[in-house]
């Protein structure tokens, strides 16, 4: 039998190619580790790797995608040699060289997933099955992470999420061939929940505005349940489309309500847009219940609060991560963003600059890109340097375990950059929690299917 070429996929090929041989009845030699590691999804056998960047270059976090491409690209430079280095002189423990990665040039492609997760989910499977991308990596929103995820798991391909911040993404979502190293929804409510309970009372009723895909909904659960614990009454919640420009008819129904508080459960140019809108319908100067009514944001980036302008100060929120941290490893990256773009990176951006550098040592550290001894080699493993303190990539979840910023809107900024103030830096311990509770399964790691 005789197969054209011609209309099909990489994966197609290799499968017909493969059951071709089993047909003749010889053993492909495929079930010991040396062997399979020949066969297994883009193992790239020239002189360079390639990395996917699936990134939301247009759409709703549009902002966000861009800093996270250019954090990808120094990433690179610094992994092949390039540039002063970054993170790679103070990531501890370390195998990484700066002389690529197992000796390979490391390569990248692109791909704009336009904050839709089925652009994003379709983006890959090109980067995969077209480009070659032996690891796919990016995106700042929590669809697109969960649909990448899953179709890398099927594909036998790692996926290192950038940024993605919904319970869902290593809870019932889950997947062995997944790792996140930025925090979710849940830490933000248990490192939040006591600061709003300090500045504003347990006797607040509260009204949330929230995007409605899975980020949304995780954020908004974990939000009441952290003020409901305070004491907070929840008044009412309502869904909001991701990327609404106007979102006067969602606000007009909260002067009414009877609450003093707004949370808004909006990222990226939504946060910017409601926030804004917010205080232009005159919430912060309004009384309410004989409380000043006063804004939240759940999550909130250097980006967001520099687009919100006035609108942002005193405004608390969490953040994975913030520019201005006196430690090595964060003076390290700033200092190497900032003299290659003239401005300090986001919160975005130094996710997606770590990812990839954890993928890299994983696999320095494995001798070989054979996808399920990196993930061994990532699973439970701990480091520092990176920016967060103490880390360690849970094996349970794959979820990364480190300090949670509680951060303020600056009302006195000393530059265009000088947006947030961090208030607390809430350690690792603080937030932590049963792996369990989320549920979900992390699926198998071997054999290494085949794309």
């Amino acid at each position: 039998m005789t197969y054209s070429r011609k209309g099909m996929s990489r994966r197609t090929l290799i499968k017909t190619g493969l059951a071709g041989v089993l047909a003749t009845g010889v053993s492909p030699m495929i079930f010991t580790r040396g062997a399979w590691a020949q066969e297994f999804c883009n193992n790239p056998t020239g002189d360079t790797v390639t990395i996917g960047l699936n990134l939301p270059l247009s759409g709703a976090y549009a902002e966000e995608g861009a800093d996270e491409q250019k954090a990808y690209q120094l990433a690179v430079q610094h992994l092949n040699g390039e540039g002063d280095g970054g993170l790679i002189n103070v990531l501890t423990p370390s195998a990484l060289k700066g002389n690529g990665v197992l000796g390979k040039k490391v390569a990248f492609v692109t791909s704009d997933s336009q904050t839709k997760a089925d652009v994003a989910r379709a983006g890959a499977t090109r980067m995969i099955e077209r480009d070659g991308a032996i690891m796919i990596t990016g995106g700042s929103s929590s669809a697109e992470a969960v649909a990448v995820q899953g179709l890398c798991q099927e594909m036998g391909v790692i996926f290192m999420a950038g940024l993605t911040h919904s319970n869902d993404t290593t809870g019932k979502d889950k997947k062995r061939y997944g790792f996140r190293h930025f925090f979710n929804a849940y830490q933000s409510g248990i490192a939040l929940g006591p600061v709003l309970g300090q500045e504003y009372g347990a006797d607040r009723r509260a009204y949330h505005l929230t995007a409605d895909y899975t980020w949304g909904w995780t954020q908004e659960e974990s939000i009441k349940a952290a003020t409901e614990a305070l004491g907070w009454e929840t008044v009412q919640a309502v869904r909001t489309p991701l990327g609404a420009a106007d979102f006067s008819q969602y606000l007009t129904p909260v002067l009414n309500s009877g609450a003093d508080v707004l949370i808004l459960n909006h990222y990226g140019n939504d946060m910017v847009n409601s926030l804004t809108q917010a205080v232009q319908f005159g919430l912060r100067d309004r009384q309410a219940n004989g409380k000043t009514f006063e804004i939240v944001t759940p999550l909130i980036s250097e980006l967001m609060a520099k687009g919100a302008g006035e609108n942002v100060k005193g405004i608390f929120g969490t953040s994975n991560w913030h520019w201005n941290l006196q430690d090595p490893g964060t003076v390290a990256f700033t200092k190497s963003f900032g003299a290659a773009y003239g401005s300090p990176p986001s919160q975005a951006a130094h996710t997606a600059y770590v990812q990839t550098l954890l993928y890299a040592d994983a696999v320095e550290r494995a001798g070989t890109f054979y996808p399920p001894e990196v993930i061994k080699a990532l699973e439970g493993f701990e480091f520092d340097g990176m920016g967060n303190g103490a880390t360690l990539y849970r094996a349970d979840d794959h979820q990364c375990m480190k300090s949670v910023l509680v951060v303020r809107g600056n009302e006195s900024p000393t530059s265009q950059f000088d947006v947030l103030n961090v208030v607390r830096e809430v350690p690792r311990e603080e937030v932590d929690y049963d792996p369990t509770i989320f549920g979900g399964e992390l699926g198998p790691a071997e054999p290494a299917p085949m794309c």
